[in-house]
């Protein structure tokens, strides 16, 4: 599993890094870089080459849209460590990027590779009809503002020392982490022309999401700070509204046991080893 997601790693970044050579260099380059790479382990994007391969999508679409959503996600940590936010100073065993460029450039870096992402998409090389790339486009900007990311890292931040329902916990979650995976798993068929079974996709994506987001609580509640590379024990110390401090610890383990036999059922009738390994990855990371 470990050379399956050092791969799609690999390759994401390679794209990236010519991507990137190709515009024209600015003074923001070098945050947008500190950011984005390496860029952690590219979970979402080994979804998008997994979801891929089931549909038989040419590999290099799927690593054009990977690249796409890590410079999303890449955006979404840059913003959410920023003191206005979680105020984290540590991301992936480094210093986060407003602790190593200031706020301002902060800001500024994580806005450029949201707008990055879309650019990727838009690219007139990629040799897919423009009204997919429409969908596509369209797709990750809904998952990227106030009814996906940005919305979901509000929520969270106001729901914080309050007790909150767990319903709305989970809404909120789904919002700030599952909607991205959720366009991991739907951003495939859509390549693929595979429409009608966007719904089921878009429902197990959000599943892994949800699971992705309680095993990232876990590692926070009782994870090693140099394993992880950030800070442990946060949420806890601000009141954050999470399915581990409103159901216990123990009702929490169950809840993602449930929510991982629900999407192995789902994609019992594909032939998705590879997609299996990769919850099954998420389930048990220790990072």
């Amino acid at each position: 599993m470990e050379k399956k997601l050092n791969k799609t790693g690999k390759d994401i970044n390679k794209f990236l890094k010519n991507f990137l050579k190709k515009q024209r260099r600015t003074e923001l380059i070098t945050s947008m870089n500190y950011g984005l790479f390496p860029g952690g382990k590219k979970i979402r994007s080994k979804i998008i080459v997994d979801v891929g391969k089931i549909f038989s999508v040419p590999y290099y679409h799927l690593v054009r849209v990977g690249a796409a959503v890590e410079c999303i996600h890449a955006y979404s940590l840059i913003h959410d460590d920023l003191p206005c936010m979680d105020n984290d100073d540590l991301r992936r065993g480094k210093l986060s990027t407003h602790k190593k460029f200031g706020e301002a450039t902060a800001v500024l870096a994580g806005n450029s590779l949201l707008t990055l992402a879309f650019e990727i998409l838009s690219e007139k090389s990629f040799n897919i009809s423009e009204n997919k790339k429409s969908k596509l486009i369209n797709l990750l900007s809904n998952t990227s503002g106030h009814l996906g990311i940005a919305g979901g890292q509000y929520l969270d931040l106001n729901f914080e020392k309050k007790r909150v329902s767990k319903r709305k916990i989970i809404d909120m979650q789904l919002n700030k982490t599952g909607k991205l995976f959720s366009f991991s798993t739907i951003a495939p068929l859509i390549i693929a022309n595979k429409f009608g079974k966007i719904n089921q996709f878009k429902k197990i994506g959000l599943d892994i999401g949800l699971l992705f987001q309680i095993i990232d609580d876990f590692l926070d509640y009782s994870g090693s700070e140099k394993k992880i590379g950030k800070k442990t024990g946060k949420d806890k110390k601000k009141g954050k509204a999470t399915l581990i401090s409103l159901l216990g610890y123990k009702n929490a383990v169950k809840y993602s046991s449930y929510l991982k036999n629900r999407i192995i059922s789902s994609l019992s009738k594909y032939k998705s080893k590879d997609l299996i390994e990769t919850v099954e990855f998420v389930v048990n990371r220790k990072k």
